[in-house]
């Protein structure tokens, strides 16, 4: 059975195609978890760690909608002709992206899959919503 490689990004972080939509890295399935799971960077404890830290996983595991969406991207990554890449991104990759990358891994070699994980943006600095004059800021 072949490696899966699980990739975590954060859209804000991506460059941008001629069309100035963020291009994801290439991968069989890419989900984008931006408007399916609330930004669990609301619960201020967290807001420091990131989604390899357990606390981080907990609160993403416990957010509406995402039980489901882990289930469904374990059965599709086991299918028997099954992808070799999934990429899943949020905002900016810290919580959401990463925490569910993580936890995708832990279910997917419990059931004896190789997985390789690269998180894209994980170490860097959490991004703020944008302002209404269209710049960025980091924390």
């Amino acid at each position: 059975m072949r490696t899966i490689r699980l990739i975590s990004f954060g859209y804000l972080h991506l460059p941008t195609g001629p069309d100035g939509s963020p291009v994801p890295p290439a991968a069989d399935r890419i989900e984008d978890v931006r408007d399916r799971l609330r930004d669990p960077a609301a619960a201020r404890d967290i807001l420091d760690l990131d989604g390899l830290n357990p606390r981080v996983q907990d609160v993403v595991l416990n957010t509406p909608g995402a039980r489901e969406l882990l289930a469904n991207l374990t059965d599709y990554a086991t299918l028997p002709a099954g992808p070799r890449r999934i990429a899943l991104g949020c905002a900016g990759g810290k919580h959401r992206a990463s925490g569910l990358t993580e936890l995708l891994a832990r279910e997917l070699r419990a059931r004896g899959r190789q997985v390789d994980v690269e998180h894209l943006h994980v170490h860097l600095p959490r991004v703020l919503k944008q302002s209404d004059t269209g710049t960025g800021a980091s924390a």
